[in-house]
């Protein structure tokens, strides 16, 4: 056991749209990512998943409304809701998913599907 320092799991990250797991608990994954540009609309089918900004601002489109995150902010986006994350600028966001959660849900994308989650 040991803690962990979002800043610093944060200086590991080089990339945008590529989660890495941070800690597991209760079969979910906490996850950090950094975003930046336009992400493909999705839906979790089984799964619940929330956004945490740690730094930046975050807008999450729904097809009937639109969600605005800053700093210290979530959202859940409830299983089967479609939604597409926004990232005018960078923006650090932490994830709690199950660890099943397929990052682009029921798409496939060769840009944005990231099927094997490095742990930092």
């Amino acid at each position: 056991m040991k803690k962990v320092s979002l800043s610093e799991k944060f200086e590991l990250i080089d990339d945008h749209w590529n989660p890495r797991i941070v800690g597991e608990l209760n079969g979910q994954h906490a996850k950090l990512a950094k975003l930046h540009g336009e992400f493909v609309w999705h839906k979790h089918d089984a799964e619940d998943e929330l956004f945490f900004v740690v730094k930046g601002q975050l807008k999450i489109e729904l097809r009937n409304s639109e969600i605005i995150l800053n700093p210290n902010e979530f959202f859940i986006v409830p299983r089967g809701v479609e939604h597409r994350p926004i990232a005018e600028n960078e923006v650090q966001v932490m994830l709690f998913e199950p660890n099943t959660t397929l990052n682009t849900g029921d798409q496939k994308d060769s840009n944005f599907t990231k099927e094997d989650l490095h742990k930092i």
